[in-house]
Parts: C-alpha cells; structure tokens; sequence
C-alpha cells in the first residue's frame, strides 16, 4: 500500500519496530504518543488499516489507557503523584504554585495545555515514590523530593524551554532506601546459579523443591508457586509463556521498583528458571509505564546476560532456549489483575477476563502461562540456588519465607523493609520510628485500613495478608480524607467492564465526599455499607471486589470521625432544603429591598 504522508511513513517505521505484530499495539501507540504528544487520529487509522484491526479497536486502546491522549499535550507533560501520602507531602499545593508561576502571562489549568502549547500539568495516580515525595512525572520520568525551589526553578525551566536532558541530574535520582534488610535482599546469588542447580537437579525435582519451600505468590492472593507452574506444566499444548507482572500500581507500593533496580538479575534468572521448568521459550516482563525510566538499565542486564549465556539459545549450555522482552504499560491499575494484564500485553484495552480457564491453562495467545510478580520470581531463583529449606525454615508453617513492605506516611523512615512472616505490626511501627499512631493502611486501597486495637495482629496470609504497602497516619490526619482519596482512586481506575463496579466506585465515592463536606445524614452511612457489599459481591474481578474495602473498613473501626460530620444522626435524609434555599432566598431578598 503506498505511504500517503510522511505521517504514514513515520508510522510505518513505529509500526516495522515491533514486527508489525497487532500485538505490539500498545507500544506503538506510546511511541506515537511520545513523538507527537497525542495519538492523532490518523495515526489510529493507520494502524487499524496497516495492522488489520478494528479502528474501534485501536481507538479503545488509547481511551482507556491513561498515558494516551487524542489530543496535544504540552510539550513537557508534567503529572503530580496524587496518592494520599504525596498530598499529606504537600504535593497539592506545589502543583497549585507551579501552576500560579507558569501561568502568569497565560494562565494554567490543570489537564489543560497551556495556551502556547509549552507545558500541561496535572494529576496521576501513585507514581511508586512515596518514600521520597512528594514525586512528579515529567514526560514519564520520575522527579523526586520536590519542594518550592524546585518547583520554582522547575517553572523557569520551562518557560525557558530548557530540553529535560539539560535539567538538574538529581532531581530524578531514585533511592532504595533499604532500611531492614533480610535474608532476601542480603542474599549475593552469582548469575546463573540457580539455572545450574536447576539442570543438575532436573526440572521435575526442581519443581519438587520449590514445593517444598512452600513459596506462595507475593502478589496478594497467596497461591502456592509450585501449584501454579503445575498447572502449566500440565495444561495441553506445546507453546507455553512467562511473564512477569511488575505493573506495581497500588498506591504507596514500591518494593518491586527497589527489586528491579537491585535484583534484576535474579527476577530475569527466576524467570528463565520457570521457562526451564514449564517448557516455555519466550518470557515478558510487564513494566509499568511509572518505571519507564528502569527501561535502559533493564534492557543492558538482559543484554549481558545473552552474552553469558543466561539468555537466548542453548541456555548455560543445558539444550534450553529462553529469552524476554519488556513491555511497557501505560497507565492503568487494573493492568495489576493478570488477566487484565495479558489483555494489554496483546496490544488490547487492560480488562479482566471471565475466569476460569485461569492464565496458568489459557493465557498470553490462548496458551499455558505462568504469571509472577518481581519478588515471587526471585525467590524462586534464590530457592533454586540455596534449596528449599533455606526459605521454608523462615516465617510461619502457612506463610513461608520472609515478607517486603513498602512504609510510607507519617514515620521518620520511609521505605523497604523485610522481616519474617509472622512479625507483628507492632515491631514493625517501632523499627520505623512511628508514633502516636491512629491508623494504617496495610496492603494499599485494595488491603485494610486498622486502628491501634488492632497493632498486635501478625502479618501473614493466616492473618494479616499484604501485597507489601503500610501506610502510617499519625492523629493529625483525618481518616475521611484517607478515605475521601482511596475512593476517588478507585472510580478512576474502574474500567467501566461491569455495572457493579463502575456504578458502585461511583456511589461509594459521591457518599463519601457527602460526609467529607458535612452534608450527610445516617442515612447515608447504611448508604455506604449496602453499596460496599454489593460491589464487594457482584464486580467481575479484584478492583471491583476490593474497592469497598477502605470505606466499609473505617466505617467499621473509626465510625466516630464519620458520625461527627453528619448533619442528622437520626436517619433523616441528609438534604437540607433550607441551605439549598438559602442562596435563592439571599438573591429574593435583594430584590425586595431594591423594590424588585
């Protein structure tokens, strides 16, 4: 077909870049998008004409993903982390001064580009730097630490269109901020060694040992590893993938971001260790866009590791091929749910599939697919290397090994943290120097939020389950702005798939701001609890089933902070005819004694 611009001709090189495979997609569209600051329409028509897939299709994609746009943004694109902790760091009110500073010859709004197309501000959800906010993403790099110089300094930059190679190297230093480190992160494993003990010990006793080690995935839900590569094992067919989900979107999580950059080696050998188990050739670590900046140092580990023999043909010279390619996401929670997760993966809109046949049977192109997170792949590689005993004599006898959390919030130290499971919460608040402490958030919006009765239970799949975030609130914060946050969050990032999800996060929401502005009534409060359960029990996947959980919990363990801003507690619907009255009531009496 001939090129009719040279549009089509840049597209056409986008589109040669990734094989011209449909499933390449997404990444497509972030190259389009990180080139013209929009996806424009006749870039979506190319690819639905060039790639044969619906334009409806195509179209959808940039919908629903929230790093694509239809239309320009500014030529530095720059999004303020919105999760609970960066605004108790101020983040809000530095985006407000930003945007007072670059918009006094022409004023700044926020999401809307500036009248000379310079910059666009605007808000997004946790960029997974919560341990050094408050944190930003200027053209999809992270910048830490912000404070009122930078922020000033940052306006000069661009008004001066100064290019963001040339911008201040610190500003987008990312920490570790290991502060209790464990058996885990302590471990030095050399390259390939796991993959050696692996072939001497023969896939079927490989997988037989890491039963024993009762690994169970680190991504929430706590199913045991072994079973799961079982299952992939055993599923019918021949071509089988890995993939890795390192989408670690919720909010105030960001051990994977610490893994990725300290352990890539490890997670790219636990991967080709579940290739070599399964039988699978092709691996894809799931990158979510937020770590955009990782990418160069990701793509050198797995280009080194080719080089060693790790990767690629005839791995470590044991007659097994494996390699990975990254795939970046683009904004979007939901991406998390594997299911979902496969979905973008093949270039489509993140939503969850109906389940069963679960990824493990039926994946990535319909075939068997073992999905990981970060840290459930390295301990496979690190239980490979040092055999099952070294992990399963840590922790309890129903969650083995040791856990991460990711501390944000009101403690003077922020950041990763590992203990045996079984530690209790109570050790871990005093490891981390909090006090007067009123309240956390244990596992993100999706886990629990707990008051101090509550600080001796253990952290453990028997008990206290995390996926690796505790968020601390000290007394000064109110717990209806907590949840004020954690609901918005979630109706954000609904995908709009099924009613009770998309209607429920939207009630849940619009109940919550009624209480947070004074305007509820006890009604409102059985309000919330039905709307909970029912988006807790009918929504089609996690998000969903999960979204209710921060409201019904503070409604349950801090009822008081939501009693004391009702307007009525007996029952009576909250509208108050009166207030709403009052205004036309003011504007009437004007009137009279203008003799209107």
């Amino acid at each position: 077909m001939p090129l009719s611009s040279s549009l089509d001709r840049v597209l056409a090189r986008i589109s040669a870049r990734y094989q011209d495979d449909p499933y390449q997609l997404l990444q497509m569209l972030r190259a389009v998008q990180a080139s013209y600051s929009h996806v424009p329409q006749a870039a979506m028509q190319f690819f639905a004409r060039h790639l044969g897939v619906p334009l409806s299709q195509v179209q959808g994609v940039v919908e629903f993903y929230a790093f694509l746009h239809e239309t320009p943004r500014g030529r530095y694109d720059i999004r303020f982390s919105d999760n609970i902790t960066d605004q108790m760091l101020g983040a809000r009110t530095l985006m407000q001064r930003l945007c007072e500073r670059l918009g006094e010859r022409l004023g700044v709004s926020a999401g809307v580009p500036r009248g000379d197309g310079a910059v666009t501000v605007d808000l997004t959800s946790c960029t997974g730097m919560s341990d050094q906010g408050p944190a930003a993403l200027v053209n999809g790099l992270a910048v830490t630490r912000l404070d009122a110089a930078r922020i000033d300094e940052m306006a000069d930059l661009v008004d001066a269109g100064i290019a963001l190679e040339a911008w201040p190297r610190d500003w987008f230093a990312v920490r570790d901020n290991i502060r209790h480190p464990g058996p885990m992160l302590e471990l030095a494993m050399a390259p390939g060694a796991a993959l050696k003990a692996a072939v001497a010990r023969g896939a079927a006793s490989t997988l037989t040992e890491l039963a024993h080690s009762g690994l169970r995935g680190r991504g929430g839900a706590g199913y045991l590893t072994a079973h799961k590569w079982r299952f992939c094992l055993e599923a019918p067919g021949v071509q089988r993938f890995v993939v890795c989900n390192a989408d670690e979107g919720e909010p105030g999580t960001f051990k994977d971001r610490v893994l990725l950059t300290r352990f890539a080696d490890e997670l790219f050998e636990g991967m080709a260790l579940a290739g070599f188990v399964v039988g699978a050739r092709q691996g894809f670590l799931y990158l979510r866009g937020e770590y955009e900046y990782m990418l160069p140092h990701l793509e050198s580990v797995l280009e080194r590791r080719r080089e060693e023999g790790l990767l690629g043909s005839n791995v470590i010279g044991a007659g097994f091929d494996f390699d990975i390619a990254i795939h970046l996401g683009a904004g979007a929670y939901i991406c998390g749910e594997e299911s979902a997760l496969i979905e973008s993966l093949e270039g489509k809109r993140g939503q969850a599939r109906v389940r069963p046949p679960f990824p493990a049977v039926r994946g990535y192109a319909d075939k068997p697919t073992v999905v990981n997170n970060v840290q459930t792949f390295i301990q496979a590689a690190q239980i490979s290397a040092m055999g099952a005993p070294w992990f399963s004599s840590l922790g309890t006898e129903k969650s083995r090994g040791t856990v991460l959390l990711s501390i944000s919030g009101d403690v003077p130290r922020r950041g990763i943290f590992e203990y045996p499971f079984g530690v209790t919460i109570s050790e871990v608040l005093a490891d981390c120097g909090a006090t007067a402490v009123q309240a956390i958030q244990i596992g993100g919006p999706s886990g629990h939020l707990i008051g101090a009765s509550e600080f001796g239970r253990r952290i453990a799949f028997e008990d206290m389950p995390t996926t690796g975030s505790l968020m601390v609130f000290d007394w000064s914060r109110d717990v209806i702005a907590v949840v004020q946050n954690f609901a918005r969050f979630f109706q954000h990032e609904s995908c709009g798939f099924c009613t009770p999800c998309r209607v429920g996060t939207t009630v849940l929401r619009q109940l919550v701001d009624k209480v947070a502005d004074g305007h509820a009534s006890a009604a409102d409060l059985v309000e919330i609890e039905g709307a909970g359960r029912v988006t807790r029990a009918l929504s089609h996947c996690g998000l969903g089933q999960t979204a209710p959980n921060p409201v019904l919990d503070a409604l349950t363990r801090f009822r008081p902070a939501f009693e004391a801003r009702l307007t009525s507690a007996n029952g009576d619907p909250g509208f108050d005819l009166d207030a709403e009255l009052s205004e036309a009531r003011q504007m009437r009496g004007k009137e009279m004694q203008h003799g209107g």
